[in-house]
């Protein structure tokens, strides 16, 4: 269970710092070259909203293989979520 937990924490964590990041229309490479645009904040931003539902859920019921299979695939969003964050912050 332990597993959901740190699953919410990071789904919560990714989707304040989209959001966060969706309010501003970022630099050249983030937003042209590499097309993290607010609309692309905003849509990782519900889908780590959705990920954390669905942790929370998987808490709550005590489903702790779901939660490990959740978490495998959420890192994996949140890499490529930070990825593409991070390649454009050298622009600012």
């Amino acid at each position: 269970m332990i597993w959901s937990l740190i699953g919410l924490a990071v789904a919560l964590l990714v989707a304040a710092a989209a959001w966060r990041r969706s309010r501003r229309a970022g630099g050249f490479y983030d937003a042209q070259v590499y097309g993290m645009t607010p609309a692309a904040h905003r849509g990782y931003a519900v889908v780590s909203l959705v990920a954390a539902a669905y942790f929370a859920a998987a808490y709550a019921l005590a489903l702790q293989t779901a939660g490990i299979a959740g978490l495998a695939l959420y890192a994996l969003i949140a890499v490529f979520y930070a990825t593409s964050f991070l390649r454009g912050a050298s622009d600012e």
